[in-house]
């Protein structure tokens, strides 16, 4: 495989090397990032005199008004590609104040977010679909691209979105040209290119709580051949939720980022972009707070807390935090060969997460006896670091025009280090007074210490056609073939103190160190196939059909046998899209419609899950049987006229799943029946089968069959009028925008937890602002959940007694926005 990179970087240089071909047209040499003439002329329209243009082309090229996109990695008219896409301007974000990925949700009604415990287990889902697990060995199904730059983890992708041109969101599986990780769709970041012009811009936000926010860029020429891009951005945001034991708040975060750009045009037809971006964060992130407490001792030990859906309190005497940082290089060379662009993006990424998280939930300084049967124990160690490097390259030979045949072929390749070091260490008293300190000779500690190193590399050839069969009919057609590697080796040191019990769960000896090892391989073929029929240049249908894949998952956290450990099954989807896209000659108003359905086996998921043979239930990433997810999405725009516009968005999405042997709510399994046989389907029972020759009552478990998706709510739907118009004698322009976002009750646990159902809610985001007519100064006041809407970002048990004895004790976590604040921003142009 070194080299295979050897080779594909070595094609770099050849792109770098050869001045020898024509120079580049305008608009026409696809890259992921834009070529730089998308990022300095405004498109426009072929006229009637244009030599050397044939119709095709004319049909294909940009005119006014036309957004401009890269999803199929060229430079294509969004109204024109046979694909369901949700394309934002940076403009549209900051005018929504969406600072951060995580916040994209509030604009595309396919895409939802659930918040984890930690970076590494929070999750964005696209029509339903997603990766929500604590291992550091799964990929997820919604890929994160930054630049041409593929995330190797979903947590680099919660982000600040400084200077985005653009963010485009893939719905459906992409994996024919974004590759193995993106099953489910893709999320696409682009930046800002340099500019051949000096200029520049600063913004300046001010909110409630505590929120202080600054983003500054400056572009312009160093030579006639040179031009450069500097973004730099801070961002601190004060904890929303108070912690009585430390008197701090928690919740909040502080971060920075820096990005550099330098855009080279050493020949007429050879561009060369270098970037660089450092970002750090930290975060006092993300403690659960009580949201209903009945248990007696969690009663007590959460005191003075009372815990209600409004509360906003905690008590533990170690804070939980995720603090990360990355830095990203990466060269993108585009030589323009005439009838082509050859791309070639190098790029390397190291990134770091530093995380504990004390699941007891509790001020457990000092330690209290609450009983000899319960399951308390404080928990203040539950700590891990991942460390992660990745090396990636891609070529490919994208067709340039607008032809009866255009196409992309590449390949590409990706090598990814993961290390992932865990301890956990906690104390149980056997002993003494009820709800007092507990005497040190009753005290028991318990804990362990692991670590993690997974290496996997995978390398692809691919490519995408389309042909204009007769008149307006085209046939799709695309393929990837992809080879993919993987070792996890794992240790397992036993007890991090000398003289404390093994951490329960953990396998392997008290005081000696185990190790093992697994590896899998795997070559699949996805592709796609399809038939478009455009009306004109502004209207046409589609029809495609998906085949997607996801590679192999590995278990790296503390709980693993590394020298007994399973290799999950490469997830797959077979998808099937229809689509209508409209936009009238003037631009006032646009359409676009699109049916999915999406079938989905061995999906990856994070489960509570029965082991078939011991009956053994244990917390573990397995491949559910399979999943269906089926609706119907649309986006449209309303320009009556310049002063007025309303973008309206709707999504139904029916996400199901079908897993057998998955654990009960709680409060469900003191009544589950003893069945020998014709277990029934999504009702809780404890099967009595052989296990080992003895016959044995297991569970309790259910085996569910076309249960919701977690996490999954049927109906989003985004309605955001605008006006602006100039206040007379002043030289200014007011502008008003109301953004409203409504979406249905969803659960968020696998196991259909009747506890954990998040109602439908409606959220109202208002601001209101005035600019000069040059648009140099901008000032911007809003209003974020102007109703000040509770709602919730993940619903779970209380971990302190989660037992069927004590089944309804729920926390919660939430966003800032979760109650309403007000706030503004001052933006300076140059």
């Amino acid at each position: 495989m070194v080299r295979i990179a050897s080779l594909l970087a070595g094609t770099t240089l050849l792109v770098v090397a050869n001045p020898a071909f024509a120079q580049a047209s305008p608009g026409q040499a696809g890259s992921q990032t834009g070529t730089r003439a998308e990022a300095e002329a405004e498109p426009a329209a072929p006229g009637p005199g244009d030599a050397g243009i044939t119709q095709a082309q004319a049909d294909s090229a940009p005119g006014d008004g036309d957004i401009v996109v890269t999803a199929q990695k060229r430079s294509e008219r969004l109204t024109s590609i046979p694909l369901a896409v949700t394309a934002i301007g940076g403009d549209a974000l900051a005018s929504r104040q969406i600072n951060d990925s995580a916040t994209l949700t509030q604009a595309v009604p396919s895409l939802t977010f659930q918040q984890g415990s930690n970076p590494t287990n929070t999750s964005f889902r696209i029509r339903g679909v997603g990766t929500s697990l604590f291992g550091q060995g799964i990929e997820s199904s919604a890929s994160v691209v930054v630049d041409g730059v593929v995330a190797a983890r979903q947590a680099q992708g919660f982000t600040d979105l400084a200077d985005v041109e653009r963010i485009e969101v893939l719905r459906g599986p992409q994996g024919t040209l974004f590759g193995r990780n993106a099953s489910a769709g893709v999320i696409n970041v682009v930046t800002a290119r340099p500019s051949s012009t000096f200029g520049g811009r600063a913004d300046f936000t001010i909110a409630e709580h505590g929120e202080y926010r600054a983003k500054g860029t400056v572009t312009g020429p160093i030579t006639d051949t040179l031009k450069a891009r500097l973004t730099g951005y801070y961002n601190n945001v004060d904890g929303f939720v108070r912690n009585l034991t430390t008197g701090r708040d928690v919740q909040g975060s502080e971060g920075y980022g820096v990005r550099g750009k330098l855009d080279w045009d050493p020949t007429g037809n050879l561009n060369i972009l270098v970037t660089g971006e450092y970002r750090k964060q930290d975060s006092l992130c993300c403690a659960s707070v009580p949201v209903s407490l009945v248990t007696p001792g969690v009663v007590q030990l959460t005191r003075p807390v009372v815990a209600s859906p409004r509360n906003r309190q905690i008590v533990e005497n170690e804070e939980t935090y995720a603090n990360t940082w990355q830095w990203t290089g990466s060269i993108q060379a585009d030589l323009d060969l005439d009838f082509a662009t050859l791309t070639s993006i190098t790029a390397y990424q190291k990134y770091h997460l530093d995380v504990n998280q004390p699941i007891d939930r509790t001020n457990s300084s000092p330690i209290l006896f609450v009983g000899t049967g319960a399951a308390y124990s404080a928990t203040d160690l539950n700590a891990g670091i991942l460390n992660l490097r990745q090396f990636s390259q891609e070529l490919r030979l994208g067709s340039n025009g607008g032809g009866d045949l255009t196409y992309v072929i590449g390949a590409y390749y990706n090598h990814t280090d993961v290390e992932r070091p865990f301890q956990r260490r906690r104390a149980r008293c056997l002993a003494g007074t009820l709800y007092q300190p507990c005497a040190a000779t009753n005290l028991v500690y318990q804990s362990s210490r692991s670590f993690a190193e997974l290496v996997t590399e995978s390398y692809a050839l691919f490519g995408q056609a389309e042909y204009r069969l007769v008149g307006g009919l085209k046939a799709i057609g695309g393929v990837r073939v992809q080879h993919e590697s993987g070792r996890n080796t794992g240790t397992q040191f036993g007890a991090l103190v000398a003289g404390d019990q093994l951490f329960p769960g953990s396998p392997g000896l008290v005081n000696a160190a185990t190790t093992g090892s697994a590896q899998a391989e795997d070559t699949a073929v996805t592709g796609k196939a399809g038939l478009q029929y455009e009306f004109s240049r502004d209207a046409q249908v589609y029809a495609t059909y998906t085949r997607g894949y996801k590679g192999q998952g590995y278990n790296t956290e503390a709980a693993t046998d590394f020298r007994n450990q399973t290799v999950l099954e490469p997830e797959h989807v077979n998808a099937y899209e229809a689509g209508f896209k409209f936009v009238t000659a003037d631009r006032k108003f646009s359409l676009n419609a699109a049916a999915f359905l999406s079938d989905y086996s061995n999906l990856q998921v994070q489960a509570n899950r029965s082991d078939p043979v011991t009956g053994t239930v244990v917390f573990t990433p397995v491949n559910a049987g399979s999943s269906r997810t089926k609706g119907i999405e649309i986006e449209s725009v309303l320009r009556p006229s310049r002063s007025f516009s309303i973008a309206a968005s709707f999504t139904l999405s029916d996400s199901r799943i079908t897993i057998a042997g998955l654990n009960c709510p709680l409060q469900q399994q003191a009544a589950a029946p003893v069945l020998t046989g014709a277990f029934p389907v999504n009702s809780c029972y404890r099967p009595r089968i052989s296990v080992n020759g003895v016959l044995t009552t297991l569970g309790p478990i259910q085996d569910l069959r076309n249960a919701p998706l977690p996490a999954s709510p049927k109906y989003r739907v985004n309605i955001s009028p605008r006006y602006e118009h100039a206040i007379p004698g002043t030289g200014l322009e007011g502008f008003a925008q109301v953004s409203v976002n409504f979406q249905s009750d969803q659960n968020f646990t696998l196991e259909q937890d009747p506890l954990t159902r998040q109602d439908a809610y409606t959220l109202v985001d208002a601001s209101i602002g005035i600019r000069d007519a040059e648009d140099r100064y901008t000032l911007t006041l809003f209003v974020k959940n102007m109703f000040n809407t509770n709602y919730f970002t993940s619903l779970g048990h209380n971990s302190l007694l989660a037992t069927a004895a004590n089944p309804f004790d729920i926390v919660g976590t939430f966003n800032k926005d979760a109650d309403r604040y007000f706030g503004a921003t001052l933006g300076f142009r140059f």
